[in-house]
């Protein structure tokens, strides 16, 4: 019992010690082995979902660290009750590794054990659940591996997961001494060996300027302070244009955690507006709109190089604590956000012309999670991507970096280059294969040159979306199912 226990615990610290900090990628076809092995010892319904609890309660309290920080900080608890709503959250986001091992413990005493473990896992990450809280899946781990990225523009992540999950299976099955047979299935996995390579690195055929702030996390701003940093941000903006006589194809300014309020304000919408047209580029901002109720958006906004608005896209999925109060904490716990009252989500995505015939699509922030919604700007014709993002709120965490390996992969599954422009870094430019092109200084106020090719081809990921997640899901349902169908052997 002791040693299922402990098995369980060392899968919980190999899929922590796969991705930022410790960044050990080359654990990750092994990260789940010693659970299924240690599932395939227990009988007891109770007990398998305990041992994939624990997992679960390692991986996220070790690899989400960084949440109790926000919250007791920048969401206002105190260290006190942001202890308390830290430990609520992983002891829920630990469930569904539970449930995964409630159905795993079954299908690994079965022959079909190598595809349906799998399956289940991605299963398991796909499905919505708390909130709809994604952040790092197993295939994560991948982002520089060549071999495995190959699957990312046809399956998305999850076809990586899927790979990682075979082989920690397939070790964990001829670890019991399981017949050579049940491992036949793993070859489903080896024409990704044929795949072509993700793209080579090209040479860039364009450039957006992007401001990096470092504006510090508060909610104290006056309007003196305002007015200084719009006119900090607009310097910064325009050092990068007047150093080159070459037009940037855009301007980006980050999500900021400043009253940066396009809209209300006359005098900021006219600075920025004059500052396009000066240089002669459109730019995409991040700022707070309001619905017609009056309740605010995360907005990013495009400005032309006429100095008039285009349109704006609002905010999809918001951070629950962060940007809103989810039910049934109103009232009990403070948004992160200075915001008065809770954002409200959008409801479309938006694509914005650029020169050339040409389209960019900017998704904000935590977005950068969930694969299946970055898909749809591409889907909609963005020729290049853009993530505005603010992640000041991680403090010196690892949440900065393994908030970058979200971005790379979203990259790489939709073969698009993507400028991420952020507060206080890690501000970059990442190319079609997840690979990063350039940064700027890290936590440094600065700005800089980004470069880009604009693509118009389409992935299979990006036309069909997570296809290969909910065959998983089907997949892991009917091998279930088949688990529980007797066998009559004769005597």
């Amino acid at each position: 019992m002791l040693l299922n226990y402990a098995l369980a615990v060392l899968t919980g610290l190999l899929l922590v010690g796969i991705f930022p900090r410790f960044g050990f990628t080359l654990l990750a076809p092994f990260a789940i082995a010693p659970l299924v092995y240690a599932l395939s010892r227990e009988w007891s319904p109770k007990h398998r979902f305990l041992l994939g609890w624990v997992a679960g309660l390692i991986f996220w309290s070790l690899c989400n660290y960084w949440i109790h920080f926000v919250i007791s900080v920048h969401g206002g608890l105190g260290q006190g009750l942001g202890t308390v709503g830290f430990v609520l959250f992983v002891l829920l986001r630990a469930v569904p590794m539970g449930l995964f091992a409630v159905c795993a413990g079954i299908a690994v005493q079965h022959p079909t054990a190598v595809i349906a473990v799998p399956a289940m896992w991605v299963a398991m990450e796909r499905i919505p659940y708390l909130y709809d809280y994604k952040w790092l899946m197993l295939g994560n781990a991948g982002i520089d591996m060549p071999v495995p990225m190959r699957l990312a523009p046809l399956t998305g992540v999850y076809g990586l997961s899927f790979v990682f999950a075979v082989l920690g299976t397939a070790v964990a099955l001829v670890a019991l001494r399981r017949p050579r047979t049940w491992l036949i299935p793993a070859a489903i996995i080896l024409p990704i060996l044929v795949l072509p390579d993700l793209p080579a690195p090209g040479l860039p055929t364009a450039d957006a300027v992007s401001v990096q702030p470092s504006v510090e996390d508060r909610d104290n701003w006056t309007t003196t302070e305002a007015v200084a940093l719009g006119k900090q941000m607009e310097a910064l903006t325009m050092t990068p244009v007047l150093q080159s006589r070459r037009k940037p194809a855009l301007l980006l300014w980050p999500e900021v955690p400043a009253p940066i309020y396009y809209y209300e304000d006359a005098w900021l919408r006219e600075q920025v507006d004059a500052m396009v047209r000066t240089a002669g580029a459109p730019a995409l901002i991040g700022t707070v709109a309001r619905n017609s109720k009056g309740q605010p958006l995360n907005s990013a906004t495009l400005i032309a190089p006429s100095g008039q608005k285009f349109d704006h896209y609002d905010k999809v999925h918001l951070v629950p604590f962060g940007e809103y109060i989810p039910w049934p904490f109103q009232g009990i716990v403070d948004k992160i956000s200075s915001e008065i009252g809770d954002f409200v989500p959008g409801d479309r995505v938006v694509t914005f012309p650029l020169d050339g015939g040409q389209r960019v699509g900017a998704f904000i922030c935590y977005e950068s999670a969930f694969p299946s919604h970055v898909r749809q700007f591409v889907a909609q014709g963005a020729t290049v991507l853009a993530n505005l993002s603010n992640d000041g709120y991680f403090g010196d965490s690892a949440a900065r970096e393994q908030h970058l390996f979200l971005v790379r992969m979203r990259a790489a599954e939709n073969r698009r280059w993507i400028l991420r422009s952020t507060n206080n870094g890690i501000t970059a430019s990442i190319d079609p294969a997840g690979r990063i092109a350039r940064t700027l200084n890290d936590k440094q106020v600065t700005s800089g040159r980004l470069l880009f090719s604009f693509n118009k081809d389409a992935t299979l990921y990006t036309q069909y979306g997570d296809w290969f997640a909910w065959t998983c899901t089907g997949l892991a349902l009917i091998l279930l199912g088949l688990t529980q169908v007797p066998v009559y052997r004769k005597g």
